[in-house]
């Protein structure tokens, strides 16, 4: 395994994560932070924006993951590099959401 197929599945699974909030609230019906709102990542933007930007996130995600190398979920490594870039990019969009949001 070459070693940008393990970077290629740290962002997918960054990606993958910046989905759940996007696709979440903008399926929710709810206006949402997103790089296109004013100023960006601070500022709502529509629900829609949020569908199509969750949508993207996810099909970025798609392709690091499943079409970069042979990502194996039996490959233990393969795993854990996927769940540091989950457990990375959750931890910067908490510290990053949470003032916004009520949070800490």
């Amino acid at each position: 395994m070459r070693w940008h197929h393990y970077l290629a599945y740290f962002f997918g699974g960054a990606f993958l994560t910046n989905t759940l909030p996007h696709l979440g609230n903008g399926i929710s019906g709810n206006a949402f932070q997103s790089p296109f709102a004013s100023p960006p990542g601070v500022g709502l933007s529509s629900a829609i924006v949020n569908v199509l930007w969750g949508l993207f996130n996810l099909a970025i995600g798609y392709l690091l993951v499943c079409r970069v190398g042979s990502f194996n979920l039996r490959n233990t490594r393969h795993v854990l590099v996927l769940g540091a870039g989950i457990l990375i990019m959750s931890l910067m969009l908490a510290h990053a959401f949470g003032p916004l949001h009520g949070g800490k």
